[in-house]
């Protein structure tokens, strides 16, 4: 009987996991309407007294996402504010929903990475992963890739759909 080998296991592929690149910590939403009149208006006196009144301690070390979860019509301050109030106690805090938390993480991450070990080799862009790594992520990585890599492909090395190819100029 012929003996099973692993193709992929001895292939000189590389696998770029963004997971492996996933910040730990735990991700808050903010949501303001629960500061707001009815849900959709900012009476700032009353705002900033709510503001002043809550604990900003529970978001101790966790990246924050400020939004609102209603169509209320927001000034630009009271997200800031927001921010002014929890920034002393999160790790990070962004304007927006979890995804845009999400991307803000990679966008600080990406750039900071050691792309060396890619150079000139066929690389995979991981794509099944368990942690919400945002389809900005493989944007942004893609971007770091290409001048290092010789091929790009995206997936699994079992169904890898090809991205891209340095040309043999």
């Amino acid at each position: 009987m012929d003996e099973i080998i692993n193709k992929v296991a001895n292939s000189v592929l590389e696998v770029f996991d963004l997971e492996d690149y996933y910040p730990k910590g735990i991700r808050t939403q903010i949501d303001i309407s629960q500061w707001l009149y009815e849900g959709f208006l900012l009476r700032e006196k009353d705002f900033r007294e709510s503001l002043k009144n809550h604990d900003w301690s529970q978001y101790q070390d966790q990246y924050v996402a400020v939004f609102c979860s209603t169509d209320a019509i927001i000034p630009a301050w009271a997200r800031i504010l927001v921010t002014v109030c929890a920034a002393p106690f999160a790790k990070k805090v962004v304007s927006g929903n979890l995804e845009d938390l999400e991307t803000a993480l990679y966008q600080e991450i990406l750039p900071t990475i050691d792309y060396s070990q890619y150079d000139n080799k066929p690389v995979i862009l991981k794509g099944c992963s368990k942690k919400p790594v945002p389809e900005s992520a493989y944007v942004f990585a893609v971007q770091y890739l290409r001048p290092v890599a010789k091929s790009i492909m995206y997936g699994e090395a079992c169904s890898a759909v090809p991205l891209y190819k340095k040309s043999k100029a």
